[in-house]
């Protein structure tokens, strides 16, 4: 009969554990940075870095000293994007109210611009990441740039007290 085996005496689970305390939480902000929600209810980002932990631990063994921040981060982006491309047209389109400067940019738009500027992951790397060229990533990355720092504009603002009558 096999012995079970108790996550405490497993120095493998002690050492993932760690690794969870350590970057968690910024795992969990680069999720919710990609899915658009809110930090206060990102049901998509903690679902997106549960699943890509999971994988994570399921190849902590496999690992031999690779990043396992890497390896997290690549599986969370990859998780993202397929998330994004099964549901034609963005992750959270239909339930989730998205919130903020990324929520107008599409997945990929979100992905390219997380990756690179949050993350700092290289330019090759990120389009190694998605399958495309570095050209395509750093088009990306500037048209989703743009699309932050110049919003569209909002409606003008009330002159002299008056508000404007909605059309």
């Amino acid at each position: 009969m096999r012995q079970r085996h108790t996550s405490q005496d497993d120095p493998r689970a002690h050492e993932f554990e760690a690794y969870v305390a350590g970057a968690g939480t910024r795992l969990l902000h680069t999720a919710t940075l990609l899915t658009a929600e809110p930090p206060e209810a990102n049901p998509h980002a903690r679902r997106l870095l549960t699943l890509a932990l999971a994988h994570t631990y399921a190849s902590w063994d496999r690992l031999h000293g690779a990043d396992p921040y890497a390896h997290t981060r690549r599986y969370l982006a990859t998780r993202f994007v397929n998330s994004a491309w099964h549901r034609r047209g963005g992750l959270l389109r239909p339930r989730t109210r998205l919130e903020g400067p990324l929520a107008r940019l599409s997945p990929q738009e979100r992905l390219v611009l997380v990756l690179r500027l949050h993350e700092g992951v290289a330019e090759e790397q990120t389009a190694a990441l998605l399958g495309v060229s570095a050209e395509r990533v750093r088009a990306v990355l500037h048209r989703a740039m743009t699309a932050v720092l110049r919003p569209p504009p909002g409606p003008a603002p009330a002159v002299g007290g008056v508000e404007a009558v909605p059309s």
